[in-house]
């Protein structure tokens, strides 16, 4: 059963948790730790993913479960008891959010929601992903497989990230793919964190410059402007013939 060392831990870890929400929560600050658990349902559920996970570690049947089923009847987050949490966990809104059974979680880690840390078929052992310290996911995004993001990164809302991601980098797109790194541009399209990559936007754009050097093509070979050809083109409409 649980001892009187992991209570303490637990506690800590709790305490840190609501800690972190104040400081990363605008709407949280100044408010009190009692209404904080009582109705930030991303401190809810990481309060009882940490007794989950205690009573999972000790080998207690049925219960880890049955919390965790419970936790996402009332909050729509999903965490597996067996999952590995860190220190100063914070689920921003968080329905939708689905954390898998082999997922590790660092330190200071920041989910949105709507955020999957899934696996990506039915093999056994690790196949969740693994997020080091201080790495912030945006919302919608979709970490799948045993890939390692490292420290410090950041991944763009809506993201579906397949491969491993390095430290300090920031990721974006379908499928994922690093903009910055170590605060520095990579080849490649940039995007930030507002405005994401438009693959349509961009190829109704390409189009359309396309459309424009035909027609100054057209103009430069005829020496007409093209509107002009167009109109020459169309079919000459006589005088309508009134009946009766």
């Amino acid at each position: 059963m649980i001892g009187f060392t992991t209570l303490r831990r637990i506690a800590h870890e709790i305490r840190a948790d609501v800690t972190s929400a104040r400081d990363r929560d605008p709407a949280a600050r100044g408010v009190g730790t009692a209404e904080i658990l009582m109705n930030w349902a991303g401190v809810q559920a990481i309060l009882a993913h940490r007794v989950a996970h205690a009573l999972h570690d000790a080998g207690v049947p049925a219960a880890p479960m049955a919390i965790s089923y419970a936790t996402r009847a009332v909050t729509g987050i999903e965490i597996h008891p067996a999952a590995r949490i860190g220190d100063e966990f914070f689920i921003d809104h968080g329905a939708g959010v689905v954390i898998g059974e082999t997922a590790e979680i660092g330190d200071r880690v920041t989910l949105y929601q709507g955020v999957t840390l899934g696996g990506t078929g039915f093999q056994r052992g690790k196949r969740h992903p693994t997020i080091s310290d201080g790495v912030t996911i945006g919302s919608g995004a979709k970490l799948l497989g045993p890939i390692e993001v490292g420290r410090c990164a950041k991944v763009g809302a809506n993201s579906v990230v397949v491969a491993d991601v390095p430290p300090n980098a920031t990721v974006v797109g379908n499928p994922g793919h690093p903009v910055r790194v170590e605060g520095r541009k990579v080849e490649g399209p940039d995007a930030d964190w507002i405005h994401l990559p438009d693959p349509l936007a961009d190829a109704i754009r390409a189009l359309s410059e396309r459309i424009a050097q035909l027609e100054r093509r057209l103009e430069e070979v005829d020496g007409k402007p093209a509107e002009a050809e167009v109109r020459e083109l169309e079919p000459k409409r006589g005088p309508s013939s009134a009946g009766g």
